[in-house]
């Protein structure tokens, strides 16, 4: 199962899948792996190359920013150690996930700044969650980021040597050491100093990192073949059906979603990136293919506030399979509103009692008798009554103020309960005010 996982995972970052790979031991004395070797892979990896889109941050919030490829080297599987945690004097080993299967992704050194490496970690949990191979959670160990730093002078081609930062496991703890380490290494340089080879703990109390141990090459590890594991041969075919079941890219989905329903970034970039509200959001077009617009923006904006609001524990979002809001409510609440039948403050009472009830909106809005009224007698004595009360505002309309007339909408869709119709409202207002 753990080879399939890695292949999945290795298909979806565009990795040459290998016809063989074989096992080594990468022996080693530490106390997170007291049998003193690894089982791992060397020289023939289950993955090949690859590489993964990224999008660094825009110019702005909600503003697309520019996307890079990242090439990768390969990916392999082998063993997790056990999990230290270092304190004072003390190192304490829990061994609960030691030699379970741990798929190691390693990237070519093109990653060229913190920002870089954070956008790396999240496209690669995009993808890993969107082919559901993890979840992906840091604070549990799920995935977590060996970040290698060096520093080359402007205008150079070499690399300088590099340190390791080992076991980062957040997001913000990999920015924070990558920009420490960058600093502290262009001090040393600075001040005419050489780089250790070195693997480095960082300390996201102290906002430091320290020294482990010197910082071994291959050959100090001494990989010779596992004796007691066989090559594993993975049938081309078997490969083959395991791309077929592969799921859209979050990134290819985006783009498409732009092209196919033109929906702005602020909406794709809220959808795309979870899989289970992609579909949501698809499956809910599907019932009323006209409104994705519509769609996206109910699910984004107020579904996601209530699943935000309506955590039990307070933090987090309930899980969108609890919602008690299914895309046919949503395909019914935009049919109610773009027939006339509600206004879309009308809507937002009607999403609201949607998800305290489960009910569909067409009931809620029958038994609470919410239908927008289109009955322009009524509606223009409400005009009248709301334009005597306000001769200043009158004065700044006719002065050439358009936006003066939205001082009048609010009153009259507060006497008239939300239920006249806005479109009605303001012809009314219009031909009364020309009047």
């Amino acid at each position: 199962a753990a080879i399939e996982q890695c292949i999945r995972l290795g298909l979806m970052l565009n990795c040459e899948i290998a016809e063989v790979c074989k096992w080594d031991r990468k022996n080693y004395f530490y106390p997170d792996s007291p049998k003193n070797y690894q089982i791992s892979q060397y020289d023939q990896p289950l993955c090949i190359g690859g590489q993964v889109e990224i999008e660094l941050p825009g110019p702005a919030r909600n503003i697309e920013g520019a996307h890079r490829i990242i090439e990768l080297t390969r990916i392999h599987l082998e063993e997790d150690p056990a999990k230290l945690t270092h304190e004072a004097f003390d190192s304490l080993i829990n061994f609960n996930r030691a030699g379970v299967p741990l798929a190691e992704i390693v990237t070519e050194p093109v990653l060229r700044s913190s920002d870089e490496a954070v956008a790396f970690l999240n496209a690669l949990r995009m993808l890993i969650t969107a082919a559901g191979i993890s979840d992906c959670d840091m604070e549990k160990g799920q995935l977590r980021c060996d970040a290698n730093v060096s520093l080359r002078p402007v205008g150079s081609e070499k690399l300088g040597t590099r340190t390791e930062m080992k076991n980062l496991n957040s997001v913000s703890a990999t920015r924070s050491a990558i920009e420490y380490e960058i600093q502290r290494q262009q001090g040393i340089l600075e001040d005419g100093g050489s780089i250790d080879q070195e693997t480095r703990r960082w300390d996201p109390v102290e906002g430091r990192s320290y020294s482990l141990r010197g910082k071994e090459d291959a050959h100090d590890y001494r990989y010779f073949p596992d004796p007691d594991l066989m090559p594993v041969r993975f049938p081309r075919d078997a490969v083959e059906a395991l791309r077929a079941e592969l799921p859209e890219r979050p990134f290819d989905r985006q783009r498409r979603y732009q092209k196919d329903f033109d929906l702005p970034y602020t909406l794709t970039s809220v959808l795309c990136p979870n899989r289970p509200l992609a579909e949501y959001f698809e499956a809910a077009v599907a019932l009323c293919p006209n409104s994705p617009q519509a769609i996206a923006n109910w699910i984004a904006n107020d579904l996601l506030r209530e699943l935000s609001e309506n955590a039990a524990s307070g933090e987090g979002s309930l899980p969108l399979e609890m919602s008690p809001i299914r895309p046919e409510h949503i395909a019914g609440l935009v049919r109610l509103v773009e027939a006339g039948t509600i206004s879309k403050q009308i809507g937002k009472e009607v999403f609201g009692e949607m998800f305290r009830s489960g009910e569909m909106p067409e009931a809620i809005v029958e038994r609470k008798g919410l239908k927008q009224s289109n009955d322009s007698e009524a509606i223009e004595t409400l005009c009248r009554e709301v334009i005597a009360a306000k001769p200043d505002v009158v004065a700044d309309f006719k002065s050439g103020n358009e936006k003066a007339i939205n001082s009048f909408k609010g009153p009259i869709m507060k006497a008239s309960k939300g239920k006249a119709n806005p479109q009605v409202v303001d012809a009314i207002l219009r031909k009364l005010l020309s009047d």
